[in-house]
């Protein structure tokens, strides 16, 4: 569990360090919130049973795919694809599996893109390799699944027909928000390329290269 733990950390620094680049050196920052979990020991035990897994830790490891999990919350659509790539790109980032259920829906309507990465954790003594399963989705697709969740709890995985109906169109309303803003995005955005100013001590201003240009200057001619 350790090894998961230190997994996730080293995903969401990845993660973290992505969004403080598009905060500091891009026009917005598509990266809305960021979360993280581990499975408990009693949950995954649970699963080994339903999966009939063999009760071993090479076995679990390899059959359990989600006990470390990261959740990653974007602005739009396209910022979903693009923060996936940037991230998955990475050379010590090795993809096992991508599910995509943005282009593909689950039958209840449920939309995200996950992605079953292994990354180097590097220990005191040893290189372990972890499994990590990244979810990237819109505000939209996190608040429709947030209570989606919530209300199949309450039935204890029972929910009435109806109850799944209106979920099932609950969610086609959220891909439709999530659409109409990502059309309301491209179009403000349309032809323009504004960076906004600096708002960090380690991006220099105008004026300290303007004075670095002057000792540069004031060099040269000596």
């Amino acid at each position: 569990m350790l090894q998961y733990q230190f997994g996730v950390e080293e995903v969401t620094t990845k993660i973290g360090i992505l969004r403080e680049e598009f905060r500091l050196l891009h026009d917005y920052n598509p990266i809305e919130h960021v979360s993280s979990r581990l499975k408990s020991p009693e949950s995954i035990i649970g699963k080994v049973a339903r999966k009939g897994c063999d009760p071993s830790f090479s076995a679990i490891r390899a059959a359990i795919t989600d006990i470390a999990g990261v959740r990653v919350t974007c602005s739009f659509t396209s910022d979903v694809y693009r923060l996936f790539d940037q991230f998955t790109g990475q050379s010590d980032v090795t993809v096992i599996e991508v599910k995509d259920y943005i282009r593909d829906p689950k039958s209840n309507g449920y939309r995200s893109l996950h992605a079953i990465v292994e990354v180097p954790v590097f220990l005191s003594d040893s290189v372990a390799p972890v499994i990590v399963e990244v979810q990237f989705r819109t505000v939209a697709m996190d608040f429709w699944a947030s209570l989606e969740h919530k209300i199949y709890y309450k039935y204890r995985r029972s929910a009435p027909a109806e109850v799944l109906e209106q979920l099932a169109e609950a969610a086609e309303t959220a891909h439709r928000l999530d659409t109409l803003m990502e059309d309301l995005h491209q179009q403000v955005h349309a032809g323009t390329a504004e960076v906004p100013p600096p708002d960090h001590h380690l991006v220099p201003t105008d004026e300290v290269l303007g004075q670095l240009r002057a000792i540069r200057d004031s060099l040269g001619r000596g």
